[in-house]
């Protein structure tokens, strides 16, 4: 599947209110289809042309940070534990921790899926141009609030605690089967928003094992191993 396709595909199965947030992907391709066939890049004056790309580029990269960042600060408020909790809330509270995790996940595969289509749309441009703007604007990203997920990682491993405690010991072969179920079905909400992040973050990544400077950086993101496990081996054919 081309990048196009599938990052489209994410942000519909993105929560509601992300969906304007992603990389305008393929407004960016267009405009690079543009840039190509002009006469003023042919005859070597593309120094307004590529100014004016730069400049969308720089929008699309302060709509990530500011979406990133709001997200995060909800994430630490949200984490805020509760000191009481009442025998008849506990089902709600099960409900509430895995959204919360699942929303966290989510916000690791949009800086994930971002920076790929950023890296992938700089690729273009100088192929198609003769530029050398990738590596610089790539080294530019890397330094982005909206890629340093190591809070995001850390409030995962934390709410991974939590839901360990919530759900004793003597239940987990009953969430095994509860996970397999919801996975299988790839019911509507949060969950199923996740499983489609897992899998998207598992299929860019796979995509080269080899570094380079245009990499992803290393992620750290604690997700719940029997979780991708049973993403792995019982993939919801319903959200492809």
């Amino acid at each position: 599947m081309k990048f196009g396709k599938k990052l489209k595909h994410q942000i519909q199965e993105s929560l509601p209110g992300w969906r304007d947030k992603f990389l305008s992907y393929n407004d960016l391709k267009k405009l690079v289809r543009l840039i190509s066939s002009s006469p003023v890049v042919l005859n070597g004056n593309s120094g307004k042309v590529e100014a004016e790309f730069v400049y969308l580029l720089n929008n699309e990269i302060d709509k990530f940070n500011a979406f990133f960042m709001e997200q995060e600060e909800n994430f630490i408020i949200r984490n805020e534990p509760s000191n009481t909790i009442y025998e008849d809330e506990v089902g709600q509270l099960r409900k509430d921790i895995v959204d919360f995790h699942g929303e966290m996940v989510l916000l690791v595969n949009y800086s994930n899926i971002n920076y790929t289509g950023l890296a992938k749309i700089l690729k273009k441009y100088d192929k198609r141009t003769g530029s050398l703007l990738r590596l610089p604007f790539i080294q530019k990203i890397l330094e982005q609030p909206f890629l340093t997920t190591d809070l995001i990682s850390k409030l995962v491993k934390e709410c991974e605690s939590t839901i360990n405690a919530v759900f004793p010991v003597e239940e987990e072969e009953e969430r095994k089967r509860e996970v397999k179920e919801a996975i299988t079905v790839a019911g509507e909400g949060i969950f199923r928003n996740t499983v489609a992040a897992l899998l998207t973050m598992q299929e860019i990544r796979k995509g080269s094992s080899t570094y380079s400077q245009y990499s992803l950086p290393p992620i750290n993101l604690p997700v719940d191993s029997d979780l991708i496990q049973l993403v792995q081996l019982n993939p919801p054919t319903a959200i492809f």
